[in-house]
């Protein structure tokens, strides 16, 4: 009887081995491949899934664009018409008071309700396109802002995240106005106080609304970048108790702020924003109300 250390010298008995371990490997091998396959397989369907739904999103919102520019053809043309009514009437008036001063004063009633009309045509008109407007451009989501964080980080602004409260969902038109006030804060940010400049934002949820607030140290920034010591920078200039009450009293001018400002008003929000003497510019907008508030586009 052979041993075990004869068995395996035996030349069959290692032929045999050599074999089942090569037709193990072969099919291993043929096991990934088919694994590799399939995984494909599945990506290249979900691949035409997403194009298809693409294609489907295009097409929609072709059609939406379509009806939206049929609208904005006939509102024009409406207005068209009211401002000539206006203008007929005027010039009626203007021509009526040379002879009767009462006729012309009787008629501008009469023009008021005109202009009050056209102006809320124009109005409709403005709204439709900026709908438009929204519609066509790329949607900025609430989940982008880390994407909006990584852009501004990359260009030198150091920016502190913090969220407090539980998120619930909002309408597209309440994110887009939420992304787009905070995307120009943090530009006015890195504008003004350039590289090393520090923004803390913060997202505070409540039962319904939602804070938001962006504070940044660009006075600090610029003051560091000229060598100077930041913490001296009140003493230096004399900051005092009356500065401090200008800078909250005093209200920021500009087309980025009026911008914010719009964008807030728009969904209820109430916008503030001021100067810290020695330190930088503060942002806060508060939403009272965006749960469940109409809007325009599907929820995230």
């Amino acid at each position: 009887m052979q041993t075990l250390n004869e068995l395996l010298r035996d030349p069959v008995v290692v032929a045999l081995a050599a074999a089942s371990g090569a037709l193990l490997l072969v099919a291993i091998l043929l096991l990934v491949l088919w694994r590799r396959s399939v995984a494909r397989s599945k990506a290249a369907a979900q691949r035409v899934e997403d194009q298809l739904d693409a294609a489907d999103e295009l097409e929609y919102r072709l059609a939406e664009q379509s009806s939206r520019l049929r609208i904005i053809r006939e509102l024009h043309e409406v207005a068209v018409r009211s401002v000539s009514d206006v203008i007929r009437q005027a010039d009626g008036a203007r021509y009526a008071a040379t002879n009767d001063p009462q006729a012309a004063v009787r008629s501008l009633p009469a023009i008021a309700d005109a202009s009050r009309g056209t102006l809320a045509e124009l109005r409709r008109l403005a709204g439709i396109v900026r709908e438009g407007e929204v519609g066509a451009a790329p949607q900025p989501r609430l989940k982008s802002v880390r994407e909006l964080f990584a852009a501004v980080r990359a260009r030198g602004l150091v920016v502190r995240f913090e969220e407090r409260g539980d998120r619930f969902e909002i309408t597209q038109g309440a994110e887009l106005a939420v992304v787009g006030i905070l995307q120009e804060a943090l530009e006015n940010a890195l504008g003004h106080g350039g590289a090393g400049t520090e923004a803390r934002v913060t997202f505070a949820w409540s039962g319904s609304g939602l804070q938001v607030l962006v504070d940044d140290d660009g006075e600090r920034a610029a003051a560091k970048r000229q060598g100077l010591d930041p913490d001296e920078i009140g003493i230096d200039k004399g900051y005092t108790a009356a500065d401090d009450l200008a800078a909250l009293t005093e209200e920021p001018a500009g087309r980025g702020i009026a911008e914010m400002r719009e964008r807030a008003q728009h969904f209820g929000g109430v916008f503030t924003s001021y100067r810290v003497p020695g330190v930088g510019f503060s942002v806060s907008v508060v939403f009272p109300k965006l749960r469940g508030q109409p809007g325009a586009g599907p929820r995230s």
